[in-house]
């Protein structure tokens, strides 16, 4: 599904926004209509790339996988994909968004990917979390590197992020940045002043790999489950550059990044490369992986 396109130069300096917004479950038109206008809010404050939670257009906590089946689209024909395409076209900007995909009888936790021109490609999430082995298949499309003007894009869905193999095997692909729909819940152990658990491992991911990682997260409570919002934006280097937001408010995360910095980064001084010094030979058997390109 991904479309291919030649590798590009990143853009210079722009700005990337991660839009915190409280779905409402079942509700697909009145969460698109919000999803537009924060993402309309965000690019009015210049943002170039704006990123919406897990499951913006249907919620999260399906009752059923009939529910889950009748709320979820075809992607890209469905009306909220074409609804996200049309505004990334009239802004001219690319949008990240997290959607239930119907795809024949198979459901999956999926992001649609759009840009200026339309439609770019689809991210099906790969790590289940709770529940949702109920309702989804884990994604068959492997972790996918959406060349743009702006840079090389890839994208995980919130569980996908405890694994410190998806951050790396996309930098390996060349991404510059990782766009992080999600729908983090409370860990074991976190108290309600301290950070999420997510956080450290997107400062991990973005730290180890020289990858800039943008999370979405959403906020509410929906059927008894609460949501931890505290989204944020994690520079190359692994220091927040916005953010964390609010626990419990709609919010919109907006920071500069550079893209080519991000490249830079990962020389971390005269001997050492984040990616270049990896011992290869000792657990590449593990993670199936080759060489790095990038």
């Amino acid at each position: 599904m991904q479309h291919p396109a030649p590798s590009l130069p990143p853009a210079a300096e722009m700005r990337v926004a991660c839009v915190q917004m409280a779905p409402l479950m079942g509700d697909v038109a009145a969460n698109v209509a919000r999803s537009v206008a924060l993402a309309e809010q965000a690019a009015a404050q210049g943002a170039r790339l704006v990123v919406l939670p897990e499951l913006a257009n249907t919620g999260y906590m399906f009752g059923s996988r009939e529910e889950a089946f009748a709320l979820a689209e075809p992607v890209p024909a469905g009306p909220t994909s074409c609804a996200w395409i049309a505004l990334a076209r009239r802004l001219g900007i690319y949008l990240v968004a997290g959607i239930a995909e119907r795809d024949g009888n198979r459901l999956y936790n999926s992001a649609l990917v759009a840009g200026p021109q339309g439609y770019v490609g689809t991210y099906r999430k790969l790590h289940l979390w709770g529940d949702e082995n109920l309702y989804f298949e884990p994604g068959d499309l492997g972790l996918p590197v959406f060349h743009t003007e702006l840079g090389r894009v890839g994208v995980a869905i919130c569980y996908d992020g405890w694994f410190p193999e998806v951050y790396r095997l996309l930098a390996m692909r060349g991404a510059d940045i990782v766009a992080v729909p999600t729908n983090w819940v409370p860990m074991p152990g976190q108290t309600p002043e301290g950070p999420a658990m997510a956080h450290a491992l997107a400062i991990a991911g973005a730290h180890s790999n020289g990858l800039t990682v943008a999370c979405a997260d959403r906020v509410g409570t929906e059927r008894g489950q609460p949501f931890v919002g505290r989204s944020l934006i994690v520079g190359a280097q692994g220091w927040t550059v916005a953010g964390p937001a609010s626990a419990d408010q709609e919010e919109i995360l907006i920071a500069a990044v550079d893209l080519k910095a991000t490249r830079r980064a990962r020389q971390l001084n005269t001997f050492n490369h984040v990616l270049r010094d990896r011992r290869h030979d000792v657990y590449d058997e593990m993670l199936g992986a080759g060489q790095a390109t990038h």
